[in-house]
């Protein structure tokens, strides 16, 4: 069947939810291209560490957007929704269904709802925010910000640095307040959407989380992490802080066992998955909810959820 030129197919959320496993069934099924919609599963020196999918996986079907980005650059929502765009764009033109498969909820509320067009901030004002954050403490950079920001002052506590940064960068660079972009921010692209998501018991969750990160260890990520380790990059970009990965930094520097390393990665990634079906929980409304952890049978579950989907495509 092809697919009409405007359906999107996405599978989304928490990490370790099976959901790399469902898009690839499902692209195989249905002639799909798979497009990345994970934050650090778009840096390449992050392949075993973000669990990008291996060379098996990624032979049975096309896949897009995985491993774009070196270590030193900065992703952004703005940035993935552009390519994100293309390759669905492309896929469409091959007459092939795009799957967006990902867990960063604002990588797909970019390209679902909009996103405002803020400008690319200079590198100088970024190093200046996170300076002045560091000298000042979160307290006294948020009551600061308040001057110029008051709406995002309010809203963020004092030791979420990455976002009051951000604000104090956005408003400095531009003269705007994020508020007042979001405000006018660019139209949501015409695409179809359905999107399933998947939602598995805490327990199984967490465990599926514990095990990967095991599983990743014996797989060589701490000699992923040791050549990240190497290259000395800031310790703010978003590679450097991928979940699990500053645990095992530390351990390479020697600021903790390996043992000690592995349990606080494996606790991260815990609470990781915990944000995630937070936001998905009440950020995302699914047009089929999967209360389970991937398997051959909610793989055929979704088959005929697309096949009903692409069907009801308008002329």
């Amino acid at each position: 069947m092809t697919a009409p030129r405007d359906s999107v197919l996405v599978i989304a959320g928490p990490t370790a939810s099976g959901k790399s496993e469902l898009a690839v069934g499902l692209a195989e099924a249905h002639g799909g291209i798979v497009i990345n919609a994970d934050a650090l599963q778009v840096y390449r020196d992050l392949r075993i560490l973000s669990a990008r999918p291996d060379d098996d996986t990624a032979a049975r079907a096309p896949h897009r957007l995985y491993g774009v980005l070196d270590a030193a650059e900065r992703g952004s929502a703005g940035a993935w929704r552009d390519l994100a765009i293309r390759e669905i764009d492309a896929a469409h033109a091959a007459g092939q269904l795009p799957i967006l498969a990902g867990g960063t909820g604002m990588y797909l509320r970019s390209l679902q709802q909009g996103i405002a067009a803020i400008p690319a901030i200079p590198a100088s004002l970024r190093e200046a925010a996170g300076a002045l954050y560091g000298e000042l403490g979160g307290a006294a950079f948020r009551e600061r910000l308040a001057l110029r920001d008051p709406e995002a002052a309010a809203r963020l506590p004092p030791n979420d640095r990455q976002r009051l940064t951000r604000a104090w960068e956005v408003v400095e660079a531009t003269g705007l307040t994020l508020g007042q972009w979001q405000a006018a921010k660019t139209a949501p692209p015409p695409y179809r959407f359905a999107t399933i998501l998947l939602m598995p018991p805490r327990a199984a969750l967490y465990r599926a989380c514990d095990e990967r990160l095991l599983a990743m260890i014996a797989a060589g990520g701490l000699d992923e992490a040791e050549r990240l380790l190497a290259r000395n990059l800031d310790p703010d970009l978003p590679a450097m802080k991928g979940v699990g990965v500053p645990e095992l930094l530390g351990h390479l520097r020697g600021e903790a066992s390996l043992e000690a390393a592995v349990a606080a990665a494996q606790r991260s990634t815990r609470r990781y998955a915990k944000r995630q079906t937070t936001w998905f929980r009440h950020q995302l409304t699914p047009d089929l909810l999967l209360p389970e952890q991937y398997s051959e049978s909610l793989l055929r579950c979704s088959r005929h959820f697309i096949d009903s989907f692409l069907l009801t495509a308008p002329n």
